[in-house]
């Protein structure tokens, strides 16, 4: 006779496994899926924007870079740029740019920075190099579009850095080479909770719980461990969860463990730094 839960508890044992082989491919982004309507590109470095987050005083590096790969704005004359900074909605006039993630970086004072890396087209960034007041929008833009897209709270106190037209390396970014349609279907985001062991005193690990009702197998989850971000989507289409949190963790000595009679995945985190 076989003991039915043995094979249950190897079944879900081999079903972990192969989720942590999955996570530790997908951390340095091996495992990306293919999306026909998008490509890598390797912009080139433009200019330097350094500034500060608020209220931490953190300092903040803005790489904005040039590619032939994204689309210019509608052409714009610097009457009309005067024009739409002195109107009432400056917003509708929108400049198309590629957003990358946040990567730590040393400056030159030997301290921790965070840089974010902002691609606009050649063409346009040429045309703020030779104009002050379109300098200032783009940078300007570049920063409202970080926070809006990191809830971030950026200095608009900045200075463009004059013998440095770039922070760290030059890394490759995925751009959208079709527009989204204009209603999407919106995946829900699962309930989860953040937990920090030991709870007083220097963390090492922060543990995800993730709840994951309706998802059958380890299977269908793609997860995804950054230094400071962690990406989980439930296929097809089931859940999607994006969230940033305060420390910085090890990636490669991440376990994720999903339990199938709780539906409960836990990602469990070796922490770097706080």
């Amino acid at each position: 006779m076989t003991d039915s839960s043995l094979l249950n508890s190897e079944l879900e044992l081999q079903q972990q496994e192969e989720l942590y082989q999955q996570l530790l491919l997908q951390t340095m982004g091996k495992m990306q899926a293919e999306n026909p309507d998008s490509k890598v590109i390797r912009p080139q470095p433009g200019m330097c924007v350094k500034t500060h987050s608020e209220p931490s005083k953190h300092k903040v590096f803005v790489n904005i870079c040039q590619s032939n790969s994204v689309p210019p704005p509608p052409e714009l004359s610097r009457e009309e740029l005067v024009e739409l900074l002195q109107s009432e909605d400056p917003s509708g006039y929108r400049v198309p740019m590629s957003l990358g993630e946040p990567h730590t970086e040393i400056d030159n004072s030997s301290q921790g920075c965070t840089a974010y890396d902002v691609v606009i087209n050649q063409d346009f960034f040429q045309k703020c190099q030779k104009d002050p007041l379109f300098q200032q929008f783009v940078i300007l833009v570049s920063l409202e579009g970080l926070e809006n897209k990191y809830n971030l709270e950026l200095s608009r106190d900045w200075k463009v850095l004059k013998n440095r037209k770039f922070l760290g390396s030059v890394g490759e970014q995925s751009i959208r080479t079709k527009s989204r349609p204009g209603i999407q279907e919106l995946q829900p985001q699962p309930e989860f909770t953040l937990l920090v062991e030991p709870p007083a005193g220097d963390p090492e690990y922060l543990i995800a719980e993730i709840k994951l009702p309706g998802v059958t197998s380890s299977r269908s989850l793609v997860l995804d461990v950054g230094e400071d971000r962690l990406v989980l989507t439930a296929r097809p289409s089931l859940f999607h969860l994006d969230i940033f949190h305060p420390f910085l963790i090890d990636q490669e000595n991440s376990v994720a463990q999903y339990n199938n009679s709780t539906q409960i995945l836990t990602v469990t985190m070796p922490v770097v730094s706080s």
